[in-house]
């Protein structure tokens, strides 16, 4: 507890002056305002929001969370919000529906978050882009509501638009423990509605059966690569991955419920029993200041302090980066295991030798005990410190508190009645906050001769175009962030990080710094990419540093959903190949035309004239997804701009 409140106090230290904006905006505009130390706010979601039949929308690609109790949420990014805020009607392309039939019963060591680590394995991080995810079946019975949130939650690492769970009994007394017994009442009397329609068909089905489902460990490097916990270690061993176990962490959005914890618990206290702690270091990031308080008043948090875990404040934390990690040198190989939902290249420690692999709780407290990933828990034996061997038994935990939950702390600040007087809180001299320009108007001819600032060769996350971790303090601040964009991405010219041609001066520099000095002598850019772009978090951020340091637009072989949609917001031009093998006759050194626009509709595909250094050009077909109205946030150079124009 002690480790959790100086957290805290340091995070209210070092972020007031943004805390205090967040405030005082939200005071002005009515918006409630959740205080630092309250929780990951799709734990808040679910504890307090969310309900059978609610349509919601966030800014986060993990706001599907809420589909574990039913519900219809969607990840967005932060302009999509904003429509809604003004009272503007939100769109969306209507999605596919992906069914997974669920039967048999979870027992053991499986866990839920084993069926989602099991269906990424299946669908890959692509696989369920424009899809929602409809989980049904007998089988559903048998996870609880949070262990369905977890499930949902981690949707969004196959690309899933959402998923949702059918509503039954578990979705009842959860709402009840949670405060909100009328609204299960009412869930039960129109539960016709709230669960799949006799006979329906899905575009794809997957079948599990969680009586044979074992547990999984995902990873590194992506969450899809899928391997049974009892394979991982032989795996590990023949590809060159550190077998030792670093570090294990548990909580986060995905896995922080109280049974999550419950679970881990009764691992570590089997360990404790026998003398046995922690060979692995070991942190506990609670989601809520609600979980925070209850499993300390429930002896879990003294269990898992004991076994060696260190409680972190009730945030993101290290799953975003935000972890001042000290115990290797950037650069040297290591292994974590997490129960985090991402493990991509360097996100939660900045470290690109990191290899993060993800799991479930109970698993994540059982293998930094061990210390290797090469232990079973199923099978595999631990050695006390008098000698005796001993194995694990599967790990048990309420679903929920048998008492109320504890709310802890009131850390929610609900607006004031009338807040046009307030003043939003920014000071000019921040390096921290910045108000936004608008961004220029398209000037209504074709955009020529556009520089390829670099050719991202394989896998770009939004981790890799706007990095997290450090870089979160300036989120605020659009062009101080802006030193980050794409520094994670793979130049295809030299399989290098961060270092790309300048083409005016000859010279090799970081891509912001060279995207920093082609806008300063009005030259325009271009980003290639490869498949899936921009998959993962719905960072805003990777819209608007292209933007603002004088991007034009992003040809790509195919994207995630929510950073295509960012990009139209910002006025960018999002555009795949029509023809995916166009990416290889790309150079570098190209420059690139996009004919068209002055007849751009939507269905209509532009072109693209490269120019090679040699002389010769070719002309591409470039598609795109446009609609009337985005091609008009294209046309007037935002989405915000647009917003803005029609007030008028």
């Amino acid at each position: 507890m002690a480790t959790y409140c100086l957290t805290v106090a340091r995070l209210q230290e070092v972020n007031q002056e943004v805390y205090n904006f967040l405030s005082s905006a939200g005071a002005k505009y009515g918006v409630g305002f959740w205080k630092p130390g309250s929780g990951i706010i799709h734990q808040i979601i679910l504890e307090n929001y969310a309900y059978p039949g609610v349509m919601l929308i966030g800014t986060d690609s993990h706001t599907p969370n809420g589909g574990g109790l039913g519900s219809i949420c969607i990840g967005v990014g932060g302009a999509d919000a904003v429509d809604v805020m003004a009272g503007i009607p939100w769109e969306l392309k209507c999605p596919k529906v992906i069914g997974v039939k669920l039967t048999g019963t979870l027992s053991g060591w499986t866990s839920p978050k084993d069926v989602i680590l099991k269906v990424a394995g299946i669908l890959t991080v692509k696989g369920g882009t424009g899809a929602i995810v409809e989980y049904h079946g007998p089988g559903v019975d048998s996870i609880s509501c949070t262990g369905m949130a977890t499930i949902c939650n981690m949707g969004a690492e196959i690309g899933a638009t959402t998923s949702v769970f059918p509503y039954n009994h578990r979705m009842r007394t959860y709402l009840e423990k949670t405060g909100r017994g009328q609204i299960a009442a009412l869930a039960d009397e129109y539960s016709d509605l709230l669960v799949p329609d006799e006979g329906c068909e899905y575009d794809q089905l997957i079948e599990l059966n969680l009586d044979e489902l074992k547990p999984h460990i995902n990873g590194p490097f992506t969450p899809d690569l899928a391997h049974p916990v009892s394979d991982v270690g032989a795996v590990a061993e023949q590809n060159g991955w550190p077998l030792e176990v670093k570090v294990g962490l548990i909580g986060s959005c995905t896995n922080s419920s109280y049974e999550d914890m419950g679970r881990a618990a009764s691992v570590a206290k089997q360990a404790l029993d026998k003398g046995l702690k922690c060979k692995a270091q070991f942190t506990v990031t609670p989601g809520s200041e609600q979980i925070r308080a209850t499993i300390e008043r429930d002896g879990y948090s003294k269990i898992l302090g004991d076994v060696g875990g260190v409680v972190l404040a009730n945030a993101c934390g290290p799953c975003i980066g935000q972890w001042d990690r000290r115990d290797v040198k950037k650069g040297e190989k290591n292994t974590i295991v997490t129960s985090f939902n991402r493990n991509f290249t360097a996100r939660n420690d900045a470290n690109p030798a990191t290899h993060a692999f993800v799991t479930s709780p109970e698993i994540v407290t059982a293998l930094a005990i061990a210390g290797t990933l090469n232990f079973n828990p199923e099978t595999d034996f631990l050695t006390a410190p008098n000698g005796e061997k001993f194995k694990l038994d599967p790990p048990n935990g309420d679903e929920l508190p048998a008492k109320d939950f504890d709310p802890g702390q009131d850390t929610y600040q609900h607006p004031p009645a009338d807040g046009s007087s307030m003043k939003v809180d920014v000071s000019p001299q921040s390096n921290r906050l910045q108000l936004l320009e608008p961004f220029d108007k398209w000037s209504g001819k074709d955009l020529e001769d556009l520089r390829v600032l670099i050719k991202v060769k394989g896998k770009c996350t939004t981790d890799h175009i706007s990095a997290a971790g450090p870089w979160l303090k300036f989120r605020g601040h659009l062009d101080n962030i802006s030193n980050n964009m794409l520094i994670g991405a793979v130049n295809s010219e030299n399989d290098a990080v961060n270092k790309i041609k300048n083409h005016l001066t000859g010279e090799y520099g970081g891509v912001p710094d060279v995207a920093r000095h082609y806008k300063a002598n009005s030259v325009s850019w271009v980003v290639v990419g490869d498949d899936n772009y921009g998959e993962g978090s719905s960072r805003e951020h990777a819209a608007l540093e292209p933007r603002h340091l004088g991007g034009r637009a992003i040809i790509v072989k195919s994207f995630a959903r929510i950073h295509e949609t960012n990009l139209k917001k910002q006025g960018l031009l999002p555009l795949t190949f029509s023809n995916p093998s166009d990416y290889d006759k790309i150079r570098p050194d190209d420059k690139i035309s996009i004919r068209g626009l002055e007849t751009f509709t939507p269905g209509k595909p532009l072109s693209a004239v490269v120019k090679h250094s040699d002389g010769s050009e070719e002309t591409l077909e470039l598609n795109h997804s446009f609609n009337e109205t985005q091609i008009e946030w294209f046309k007037a150079g935002s989405a915000l701009n647009r917003m803005k124009e029609l007030q008028h």
